[in-house]
Order: structure tokens, then sequence, then C-alpha cells
């Protein structure tokens, strides 16, 4: 392997001809984008009745749901929850708020529970940049928060947080975060200076990260807000760097994923386990960190930690996404594939289309 690779402009020009890094770098202008096009959106007075959320999406388009139900865990006055289903839950009612998220307006699940959703009395948004989705909004009346940007749904995560979140407090259902969205912004720019492509190693940690991973099987550890980041960053390794990858939720694994570090004895040297820390976690989950990084040193697995930057959750979360997102990307440099092109998931979608 070339040491140098992910300092040469001409591994990026070779593959990434769609421009995967470019919509990487642009999240913090997008945070603010997001935010203030939210601010412009009308939403009906009666929606701030609700007491439950439901929030219906898949892949990129869900996973801001889950961000967002993180970060208001402990403060938000409604219940929220995130659907990756086909079919609606029975206790949706009329105090109930169904937001249906999705990037194209075309994905089948979504659909399906939205249609369901029609026939019951509960509050409905859709957030999307068009498709059919979008159809059945204005053709049952439904408000829409149609948003223009052309990327991957992946690439679009400032789109499916910050509305979400902007909404939710306008509404009055939980605190404004207007100070602490600002903040996320500023420090997310400062931090993407310091992993952008232009930075070399070995100054730049997510490139050091991507070459630790290199070869072996990433496995991503996370508690409290940086549980559903390590989330993220699985999905993000297997989609744009074509990479098996798994996360894991603290404390959850000290119940069961620590017993298995012993077999099979063979892979614990192509194991690299990240453990993504926070200012936000609680004392006891920092604990846990520290113990389950010695199990893991006793079985001989390759471990390292990653921090967020900033001070609120807000800035913590979106630092440490963007770690993950560029980790993700200088991945598939070195793998030597085009990070946008999501293959299987195109040839998965045809193959259930030909059984409609």
């Amino acid at each position: 392997m070339n040491e140098v690779m992910l300092d040469d402009e001409a591994t990026y020009a070779k593959y990434d001809p769609s421009g995967m890094g470019k919509r990487i770098r642009e999240l913090p202008t997008v945070i603010l984008d997001a935010w203030q096009a939210a601010l412009a959106f009308e939403l009906p007075d009666d929606y701030k009745s609700v007491d439950k959320i439901l929030i219906l999406g898949m892949g990129g388009s869900a996973i801001g749901g889950d961000l967002v139900r993180r970060l208001l865990l402990n403060e938000s006055k409604a219940q929220i929850t995130v659907l990756r289903e086909y079919n609606l839950p029975a206790w949706v009612d009329e105090r109930t708020l169904v937001i249906a998220s999705s990037y194209s307006g075309g994905t089948e699940e979504t659909l399906s529970a939205f249609n369901q959703a029609l026939s019951t009395p509960a509050k409905k948004l859709v957030i999307t940049t068009g498709g059919k989705l979008l159809d059945i909004a204005r053709d049952n009346g439904v408000p829409a928060f149609v948003f223009k940007y052309d990327a991957q749904p992946r690439a679009a995560i400032a789109w499916g947080v910050f509305p979400l979140l902007n909404f939710i407090t306008r509404l009055g259902l939980a605190p404004d975060k207007a100070a602490e969205v600002a903040e996320a912004a500023l420090v997310t720019e400062q931090f993407a200076r310091k992993i952008e492509p232009s930075k070399a190693l070995p100054v730049n940690q997510a490139k050091e990260m991507a070459y630790n991973f290199y070869g072996r099987i990433p496995v991503i550890y996370g508690s409290d807000l940086a549980a559903e980041v390590a989330y993220r960053w699985r999905t993000q390794l297997n989609e744009n760097s074509k990479h098996w990858a798994f996360a894991q939720a603290l404390p959850e694994l000290n119940h069961n994923a620590v017993v298995g570090y012993e077999f099979p004895a063979d892979l614990i040297s192509k194991m690299q386990v990240v453990m993504l820390r926070s200012n936000h976690q609680l004392d006891r989950n920092i604990k846990r960190y520290q113990i389950t990084g010695e199990l893991l040193a006793r079985a001989g697995a390759r471990v390292t930690f990653t921090e967020g930057r900033g001070i609120a959750p807000i800035a913590q979360m979106m630092t440490l996404i963007l770690m993950g997102d560029y980790t993700s990307y200088y991945l598939a440099m070195l793998n030597q594939v085009d990070p946008t092109p999501v293959e299987v998931i195109s040839y998965l979608k045809g193959r259930l289309a030909e059984s409609n």
C-alpha cells in the first residue's frame, strides 16, 4: 500500500468523480442552510397538541430521526419513535404527529406506512425532495417541507436532522436549539479544516483512522449521544467504503458482546475497534469504556478512540459524524472504489420492483 496515497490529489480525482468529498465538506454550511429553510416553513398551530411523534424513514432518511430522538431524549415533551417498517403501529392516534421522511420520495416502506397513516386521525407532515411521497401529500392536503440538495440521501444528513429538530422545538415540544445549532456549524467548520483532504498525515486524524481500518473489520462502539453516531459510522463505512463494519452501543454490549471476544481467535487480529467519546456521556458509561477497553486489549484486539468537539450535544454529535464520514471516504480511496454509487442497493430495489 502506498503510504502517501491519501495525500495525493490524483487519488480523489480518480476515485471520486461524483464529488462525495465535496458533499462531506459542505456539512457545516448545510447545517445552517437546513435550519434556516425550516424556520421559513409554516407549521399548523394544532400540531402543538401532539404527545407522540412517529418518524417514518429508511436508510439515510431515517438516521436523522434517530439523531434527533437522541438529542431530545431527556427534553422532549413528546415521545419520539423512528419506524423502519412497512406497517404503521396500532398506537397512532389523534395526538400523534406522523412525519414521513424520504429524500427521494419513493421509498416503498415509507410510502406504505404513510398511506396507512392517511386513514388515521394523526397529524401528518412530509419531508422530501419530491417524488411520489410529495404527490400523495399534496393530493391529501398534508404539509410538505420540500428541499433541494443534489446528493446521495446519506450525504444529506443535515437535511435529515435540522428541519426535524427545528419543527419539534418550534412546536414547543422541546427547548429552542438555535444557539446550539450555530455552535455546531461553527465547530464543525473548524474541525473540517483539520481533516479535509488537503490536510496531510500524520495530523489528519480521519486519514489515520482510515489506515487503521484498511484491511480490517471496523467495530464502532458508542454510548449516550454517540450510540446513534456509531450506527452512522457503520452505515457510512458500508455504503461509502463498500466495507464490512459493525456498530454496538454501551451499556448494552457489556451484557453480551464482551463475552464474544474469545472466538474465532484467528479473526481478532483483523478487528479494529473504535470508541466514540463525548463530553456528554454518563460517568458510569465512561467507566464502562475504560473496562471494555481493558477486556478488548486482554483479548488482543486493536482499540482506538476519537472525541467529539465543541460544548453542546449537537456540536459533539455533528463533529463525530464528520469524523466518521471523512474516515469512510478515505477508506473508499484506500479500497480504490467510488464512494457514491450503491449498485447493490439499486439491484435489490430493481429485483423487488419485478415482484410488484
